[in-house]
């Protein structure tokens, strides 16, 4: 008797805890409800005051916290300039006829690696670049490899892989077949190596050697926070002493940790320009998990939080 009477106990404490649970969920929905509302209706100057990005960083967390995280493939062509540019000048003095080792975590359809070789390859035809291009997923990487883009693609990644490129650009890039379909031209084909893999597998890194610049950007933040520092951990692990590692659409605090705790020598330059680079995910902060909250340069860790590129065992 005194064992059913326990349970029942234990069963209505626990229906309490679900009811608790589920009403303050209402009332966090109505909330941001109601804050989205007039987040909206807020002049651009209002929403530039300390105190209010204060207030957004603590519904960006809010959402952050009980978001049903789900990875998305959405990208596009030179998607971030000037942290493509970045990657340009740290490569400049490389040395004449060298080669650079690369590694695209990631790498969804492709776009950002054929972005990268398409940067690099114009500012030093010399360089021999080798890149191993790694994914989870075998459908994304099947149009990677085959490299031909029109609106199959766009059905995929939900946008236009096109939308920032110029004419010039759009010319330079591809081979077209009637005024749809791009194929990328084979002097940016060259020297990929498309993989299938794990970016948190720790044997990535014996199986891909150590890479002169690792580049895992737009995909960690759809992971919960163990599981992006993971990955983190295992990204500096690829890139050799000295080499660069650049990482952007990731939880801030997740990335700055991460940072400080394995001493990893920021990239000042374009600091705020990269950080700025990709107004889409500006433009969804604070709403979506995914969105980046504004530079705060008022923030004491601000030199290493706003940061999307390192220099990685340098000492």
């Amino acid at each position: 008797m005194t064992n059913i009477v326990s349970q029942t106990r234990r069963d209505a404490a626990g229906e309490r805890r679900h009811g608790v649970a589920v009403l303050r969920r209402g009332v966090e929905k109505v909330l941001l409800k109601v804050n989205r509302r007039i987040w909206r209706r807020l002049p651009t100057r209002v929403r530039d005051l300390h105190a209010v990005q204060e207030y957004g960083r603590w519904l960006h967390a809010l959402i952050s916290r009980h978001a049903d995280r789900e990875m998305y493939v959405g990208t596009l062509f030179l998607r971030n300039r000037p942290a493509l540019e970045l990657m340009r000048r740290l490569f400049a003095e490389r040395a004449q006829g060298s080669s650079v080792r690369v590694a695209v975590l990631g790498c969804s359809v492709g776009v950002e690696v054929y972005s990268i070789l398409w940067t690099l390859r114009r500012a030093r035809p010399d360089l021999t670049i080798l890149v191993d291009a790694v994914d989870i997923s075998p459908e994304v990487l099947a149009i990677a490899e085959e490299g031909v883009y029109g609106p199959q693609t766009d059905e995929t990644v939900h946008e236009s892989v096109f939308e920032r490129l110029t004419e010039a650009e759009l010319l330079e890039m591809f081979d077209w077949n009637g005024d749809d379909q791009g194929r990328v031209k084979p002097w940016l084909r060259e020297g990929i190596t498309w993989r299938l893999g794990d970016a948190a597998d720790r044997r990535l890194v014996e199986e891909l050697g150590p890479k002169d610049l690792v580049v895992g950007n737009n995909f960690l933040c759809h992971m919960d926070a163990p599981s992006a520092d993971r990955c983190l951990r295992n990204f500096a692990q690829l890139t050799s002493p000295g080499g660069y590692l650049f990482v952007s659409g990731v939880d801030l605090d997740v990335r700055t940790n991460v940072a400080i705790d394995l001493e990893w020598e920021p990239v000042p330059e374009l600091m705020a320009e990269i950080h700025d680079g990709d107004p889409l995910v500006r433009a969804d902060w604070p709403w979506h998990w995914w969105g980046l909250e504004p530079l705060d340069r008022r923030r004491p860790d601000w030199q290493v939080r706003y940061v999307a590129a390192f220099q990685v065992g340098r000492g």
